[in-house]
Parts: structure tokens; sequence; C-alpha cells
């Protein structure tokens, strides 16, 4: 028998498209912004504790987007936010920034570019690309993410990002208009994300619901994201299991 697309039991509809939140779940930002912060430092002739560093920046992300979500601020791009924030974090471990070289600032910004993917990324995403439409639903922006799929080879079918929604998660518009824009209805795409706030976010906005297990995106001491908080769709401890779980048959609920 021919494949049988998945129905979500959450919304009763059939998928169409798994979309993914990046940082964390489909790439290893602290990993990656470590390794880079460390050859920065090196080359700035500074010891640098590298993984605080990578917690401190990551830290500045939530309150950055909060401002634009509250209405307090126009809305600025991922990359605009992170190179703001980096002069904060520079300060904070010993750095002057204004007596830094700015294409080296630019150059340090773009690490977020160039995250590694998490070992079962790309196989995964592979698998679930043969029988699904598949790309991020992140915050990041659209040249941030194209970018990041080049360097690794994310093999996403399209990339909207928050740039073109002009939101950020988890408000709703970054959940609907993603949808919206792939001609779907919210039920008929699902978040596959490591975060149960991403997931209770979009089971509101009406999406399906994947759980990936990341138990050491913040490192070995991690406490948050263990496991599934909820009754999620589907939970899985990688993106290869996952695409074995949405193979599974299921008939479309009434």
């Amino acid at each position: 028998m021919g494949f049988q697309p998945y129905h979500s039991p959450s919304t009763g509809c059939e998928v169409g498209a798994v979309l993914f939140d990046t940082f964390g779940t489909v790439v290893d930002w602290r990993t990656g912004i470590a390794r880079q912060a460390a050859t920065f430092a090196a080359a700035h002739g500074q010891a640098l504790d590298a993984e605080t560093f990578a917690d401190d920046w990551r830290a500045l992300y939530q309150p950055a987007m909060e401002a634009i979500r509250s209405g307090s601020r126009e809305f600025a791009t991922l990359d605009t936010l992170h190179r703001e924030n980096l002069d904060h974090v520079l300060r904070r471990h010993g750095f002057t920034p204004d007596r830094l070289d700015l294409r080296a600032l630019e150059e340090l910004n773009k690490s977020w570019h160039r995250l590694p993917p998490w070992p079962d990324s790309v196989e995964g995403l592979a698998a679930i690309r043969r029988r699904y439409i598949i790309g991020p639903l992140s915050n990041g922006n659209t040249s941030l993410l194209l970018n990041m799929a080049r360097n690794v080879g994310l093999p996403w079918d399209v990339i909207i990002g928050s740039d073109l929604t002009r939101t950020y998660k988890p408000l709703p518009r970054a959940y609907l208009r993603t949808a919206e824009v792939l001609d779907l209805r919210p039920g008929e795409v699902m978040l596959a994300a490591a975060h149960n706030h991403d997931l209770h976010a979009a089971r509101e906005a009406g999406l399906a619901t994947a759980f990936v297990a990341r138990p050491t995106e913040y490192g070995p001491g991690q406490a948050a994201d263990l496991e599934p908080e909820s009754d999620w769709d589907l939970s899985a401890s990688s993106i290869i299991e996952l695409a074995r779980g949405l193979g599974a048959r299921a008939s479309c609920a009434a």
C-alpha cells in the first residue's frame, strides 16, 4: 500500500507541512557560538569562558524580542537584535566593543548563520521532506536562515523568516501567517520543537505539534524541556525518530 499522510489527533487534519523551530531544535547554537567566540577571543589575545559567553548572549534573545512583541519598539530583524546584544555581552566579558574592528564584530555576529546541526538533523529532515513540505518556523530572519541552511545542508523546501511575518513567536501571528503563506489551514501545519512553551503557543494557534528532545541544548546541566510536558501529537528523541512517527498510518478524525 502507498504512503498515508499523518493525521493530527489534535487538529483532525492531514498534515501537509512540518515546520521546525530552529535554534536548539535543528541546530546546536551553544556549541556553535562557543566555538566561534573562542576563536574571536584568541584572535584578540583575550581569555574567554566561551560556553558562558554563548549562554549570556542567548539570554538576551527573549528580552530583545519582547520589546517588539509588546509594541514598545518597531520590528527589527534578529540579526539586528543579536548585534545590539553582542556589544552588551562583550562588555560583560571584558571587551571594549568601541575599540574593536567593526568588520570583526559583524563577522562574530554572523556566528548565528554558521551553527552546526545536531547529528540527526540533516538525515531526519531529508526523510521528512520526501513526504511533507519542510521549513523553519523560527524567529530568525530570512537571510540568517538561508545562510544557515546553505552552510550545513539543511534541505528546506521553503524559508519564511520573521522579517516576512513581521512578528516573533510566541505571538499567534507568527504561526498563523506562516501557514497562510503556505496556503494551508493551521491544522495542516505541524510545528516540531524542543521547547514546550513554543508548542503550547502553536497549539493555541491551531497547529499540530511534535516534541523533539534536545536534553543538552543548554549544556550538561539543562533542567528544562527534558521531556514533553503535554500530550503533543508526536514526541521523539531525534528528528529521525520523528520521521518514523510521521510515517505512521492513522485515520482521519471525524
